[in-house]
């Protein structure tokens, strides 16, 4: 057992960085739900209002995770180890870039229409952002982790339910569009949110390695 940890044991733990994870995880969740909407809705002026959103939400998140560090440097004795403290402050705002990342690309390659991969992935972001909020929410009670690891396995599950829809999306994507241009934009836009159910998985492991940690 290291100095920290044993340290730790004995001295209040910093409770300030929970409630930044929960806003962070919060907001993510909202700019998944909002581009959602933007797959949905048939009307440019309603897009470009939920682009604007996104974009800001990140903005929000990205102010977080820079708290985060900014209070790291500050705080002697954190709720666990700083450097799975700074791991999930930035993988959990990975998510939400990349969530962003698929918003802009969409904005600026303004595809012809959106297949429906797209609406069902965003499903799957969403169902595993909100087992992240879940899980971060426990954050507070790492003596009984039993909600953080469900949570973490169902993540597993969603990314795994999110390869094989991209990889099948791809498939069908090179065999039937005819349009070498809106091929690139839709490859790239699946591809970017596909990266966001990667980083979403990389938070997982993350909260994984603390609830280990602590045991």
């Amino acid at each position: 057992m290291g100095f920290q940890t044993f340290f730790r044991k004995l001295v209040p733990r910093e409770k300030k960085f929970f409630p930044l994870f929960e806003e962070s995880a919060a907001l993510t969740l909202e700019a998944a739900v909002a581009l959602r909407k933007v797959f949905l809705t048939e009307l440019q002026e309603e897009r470009e209002i939920l682009f604007t959103h996104i974009k800001d939400l990140e903005t929000q998140g990205d102010e977080i995770a820079h708290r985060i560090f900014d209070e790291l440097d500050k705080t002697f004795i954190t709720p666990f180890d700083r450097e799975d403290v700074h791991k999930l402050a930035s993988t959990s705002d990975d998510v939400l870039d990349f969530i962003n990342g698929s918003s802009q690309r969409i904005r600026l390659f303004k595809p012809k229409k959106f297949p429906p991969e797209f609406v069902k992935f965003t499903d799957l972001l969403i169902e595993g952002i909100t087992e992240l909020n879940n899980a971060v929410k426990e954050l507070k009670n790492l003596k009984r982790p039993e909600k953080i690891s469900k949570a973490c396995i169902r993540i597993n599950e969603i990314e795994n339910a999110s390869d094989d829809l991209y990889h099948i999306f791809l498939s069908d994507l090179f065999d039937n569009e005819k349009d070498a241009i809106e091929l690139i934009k839709k490859r790239e836009i699946i591809m970017t949110m596909e990266r966001a159910a990667d980083r979403l998985e990389d938070v997982s492991d993350v909260l994984k390695t603390i609830i280990i940690k602590v045991a």
